[in-house]
């Protein structure tokens, strides 16, 4: 992402409202009364925007982190994090992780109601064309991100799927694929 614009105050904030460490995850917030700050809330929805306060800080609802020189990481959307064992997932870094996979053209990353875990990570793949779907393909791309990422964030269910659903300009809706696992609990 980079540097924050000149003349905004930025932060990033865990779920208490406090700020964390250089190298830690937290939502992008800015500061309300700093110029040049101008959001005057949603058009008939006061209370969508209290929703989007606190404090002094507004929550923009993205993820990042950032290092030592003051650059800032995408980590992906707060509404997208999965909450598995008290781990908190991003789907970002598991889809990024998919993706380095030669068999993988596309990865989309949910979290999947678990009654032990709270939710499993669960993955949505398509796979180049000169790949076949298949239970030990399911398994080695788990191995895969296991090998990569911290062992609780691997797929504990790989989907093979035809495409994924996005909007127009191309972004991956990932709440239409939490909203059929909904749908099939229900």
């Amino acid at each position: 992402m980079g540097l924050p614009t000149p003349g905004y105050k930025i932060n990033l904030l865990n779920e208490q409202g406090d700020s964390v460490e250089v190298g830690d995850v937290g939502q992008i917030v800015v500061d309300t009364t700093a110029f040049p700050y101008f959001f005057l809330g949603y058009w008939n929805d006061p209370k969508k925007a209290e929703e989007k306060l606190m404090g002094i800080w507004f929550l923009t609802g993205d993820l990042a982190s950032k290092d030592s020189e003051g650059y800032y990481w995408f980590q992906g959307r707060a509404d997208d994090i999965i909450s598995s064992a008290g781990y908190r997932i991003g789907p970002f870094e598991v889809e990024s992780s998919l993706l380095e996979h030669p068999a993988v053209a596309e990865a989309a990353v949910v979290g999947k109601p678990d009654p032990l875990k709270g939710e499993i990570v669960k993955a949505y793949v398509v796979l180049k064309p000169s790949f076949e779907p298949s239970t030990e393909l399911a398994e080695k791309l788990r191995s895969f991100v296991k090998s990569k990422l911290s062992k609780h964030q691997y797929p504990r269910e790989v989907e093979f799927v035809e495409n994924l659903p996005k909007t127009p300009s191309g972004k991956i809706q990932r709440y239409i694929l939490k909203q059929s696992l909904q749908s099939i609990r229900n």
